[in-house]
């Protein structure tokens, strides 16, 4: 366990004081029925001990479903355990007529925004535990003034929190925990749906408040890079505590935590493939300037790459056009106070058979676009083309459109409601007309390009939270749809299972041959899976192009609130030293055979 600890932050000194501890802690969820006999009890958390001291900033990881969020909710008394004990400041969480102290001391922040949204305007919104808490109203204004700017939002202030983005709502739940000034903040997954600036500007509050405030940070991620920031690292797997030390030593048993379902920070990964190859480099770099240091300091050759080796080859669409906008603009609630240009005079062609990923800051305007492609929402102006068919003409049914053009949702689980997989995967063919056996030959392929074929029968909500992606997935897979676009598909998911999802969705899309488009904040997951980049920036095209070609425009992207793979980060940093890998370095794959090509006694 995590033994005797001193943090000093500012003019404060912590030794040893723990303001959350666990003891033993076991919690079982139970299912009753209408006479309260249980017919079914899980065990979500087994034997759990913690101490967290005051002060200190701690991350927890773990693949879904090992227990995270429900230890997470022990911590401010939302959960009671099954058995054990959970104290918060020496007090008793399952002490009820403490629960005041106990929620003013922890405050939560969880993953969707939504469930902690509760007025209809923003500093309302943020007011509104102040308020709760008895805070004299001068001082309320200034500690939302206050926690609005710290998360970017203050502009935002006077919006209807329903008018946001995902992104920007769960900035304003941020917000309103800051501005309670609790002595602890647990954070579930607070930037699962936010750009790389906003991830930046979360991250950089979270060390604000916790190195110059002493504030203790308890920061549940499946971002390996935000972890690495941590003072300490908890990994939990099957409701216990698997590891527990600093960053390095965690990140150091990399095999370890790849086998459930984690990962490690690109540099990390960079320096293990070069071991692996007889380099000799430290298993305990985590951060870029580290790493280029240490590669600095190896015997090279050569500063200078071979390029013409690791260049892959391109996935290029048919020529033919899949979907057009002409001057299409969008412009929300207009004639109102509230009016906002979402979409300005977007135009783009689509080929088909192209796997196109789609990235912007926060409200950019992506997702309001790629409703346009099938419908779901009417330009203000301009034209939408499918197929080369205007889809508003009065001689085109906007239900075949939508047929021919599928979307799946952020958080997709939610667009679920049959009662087993398969009826759900044959909702959408079903209203398609299809009947018998070609019906069950659609439901049957799509289960198997998401790997759910021997989960048909179950019932979708008795699966975990990447099976139920998978199958709403299959679900409008079954329709056969000409694009297939995804918003944020693998959002809120553990490394294994987002690489699980984006691996089937690109074997089905070089199966098929029919066209993708993939929105996501992941540059990682972009480059690696999108052979074309549309950047979108306040509400107009930034750039389209290849892959390659979008991301050797690091600092423009940069300037828009975006960011590179931080492998990509690293070949700046090592450019800058006078070794040159190239400019299109956005794999570790790619860095490490260039990187060997350059040391003394690799073969070339």
């Amino acid at each position: 366990m995590y033994g005797y600890i001193q943090i000093k932050i500012g003019q404060k000194r912590f030794e040893n004081l723990d303001i959350i501890k666990t003891e033993n802690l076991c919690y079982d969820y139970i299912l009753r029925d209408d006479d309260g006999k249980i017919i079914e009890q899980s065990s979500a958390l087994r034997n759990v001990s913690l101490s967290v001291p005051e002060g200190q900033f701690l991350a927890v990881l773990g693949h879904n479903g090992c227990g995270k969020s429900t230890l997470a909710k022990h911590f401010n008394a939302i959960l009671t355990p099954t058995s054990g004990k959970v104290t918060v400041d020496g007090i008793d969480t399952a002490d009820e007529d403490r629960l005041f102290d106990i929620r003013q001391t922890v405050g939560m922040v969880f993953q969707n925004p939504d469930n902690q949204l509760v007025a209809t305007i923003v500093e309302e919104d943020v007011a509104f535990a102040p308020e709760n808490l008895g805070v004299p109203p001068e001082e309320i204004r200034v500690r939302v003034d206050d926690a609005l700017k710290q998360v970017d939002m203050y502009e935002f202030r006077e919006h209807a929190p329903h008018q946001l983005s995902g992104g920007q709502k769960q900035r304003i739940a941020i917000a309103g925990i800051i501005a309670m000034q609790p002595r602890c903040i647990v954070m579930d997954e607070p930037t699962a749906m936010l750009d790389p600036k906003g991830r930046r500007e979360v991250m950089k509050t979270i060390k604000r408040l916790n190195r110059e405030h002493g504030i203790t940070v308890i920061l549940i991620t499946h971002y390996m890079d935000e972890a690495a920031q941590a003072d300490r690292v908890v990994v939990m797997d099957k409701g216990s505590v698997l590891m527990d030390d600093v960053p390095r030593k965690i990140f150091a048993r990399a095999d370890e935590l790849r086998a459930v379902g984690l990962d490690v920070p690109q540099v990390t990964e960079l320096c293990e493939m070069l071991r692996k190859n007889g380099v000799s480099i430290s298993e305990e770099i985590i951060f870029e300037d580290e790493c280029a240091e240490a590669i600095e300091m190896l015997p090279l050759r050569s500063k200078t790459a071979d390029m013409t080796k690791t260049v892959a080859a391109k996935l290029i669409g048919s020529g033919e056009e899949a979907a057009r906008l002409e001057n299409l603009t969008y412009k929300y609630s207009i004639g109102t106070p509230f009016e906002k240009t979402a979409v300005d005079d977007v135009s783009l062609t689509v080929k088909k058979a192209e796997f196109v990923g789609i990235i912007g800051h926060t409200g950019s305007g992506k997702s309001t676009l790629i409703q346009h492609f099938n419908g779901l929402v009417k330009p203000t102006s301009g034209l939408v083309f499918i197929d080369g068919k205007d889809i508003w003409s009065k001689d085109v049914n906007i239900r075949d459109i939508r047929f021919k053009v599928g979307i799946v949702f952020q958080y997709s689980e939610h667009q679920l409601f049959e009662e087993t997989v398969s009826k759900d995967i044959a909702y959408g063919p079903k209203n398609m007309g299809l009947t018998g056996d070609e019906l069950d030959a659609r439901v049957k392929s799509a289960a198997e390009s998401m790997g759910i074929s021997h989960l048909l029968e179950k019932s979708p909500f008795e699966l975990s939270g990447g099976q139920q992606r998978r199958v709403a997935l299959a679900g409008v897979m079954a329709m056969d749809p000409e694009v297939l676009i995804l918003d944020e598909p693998a959002a809120g998911l553990d490394p294994k299972g987002r690489d699980k999802i984006l691996s089937l969705i690109r074997r089905w899309h070089e199966h098929s041959g029919k066209t993708v488009l993939l929105v996501s904040h992941s540059m990682e997951d972009i480059v690696k899976f999108a052979t074309k980049v549309l950047v979108m920036n306040k509400g107009k095209v930034f750039c389209y192009d290849e892959t390659d070609k979008v991301f050797e425009r690091t600092d423009e992207l940069v300037s828009i609130g975006l960011d590179v793979p931080q492998i990509t980060r690293l070949s700046h940093r090592l450019r800058e030293k006078g070794i040159d890998i190239g400019n299109d370095i956005y794999t570790t794959d790619r860095a490490a055979q260039r990187l060997l090509s350059l040391i003394k006694g690799q073969d070339k």
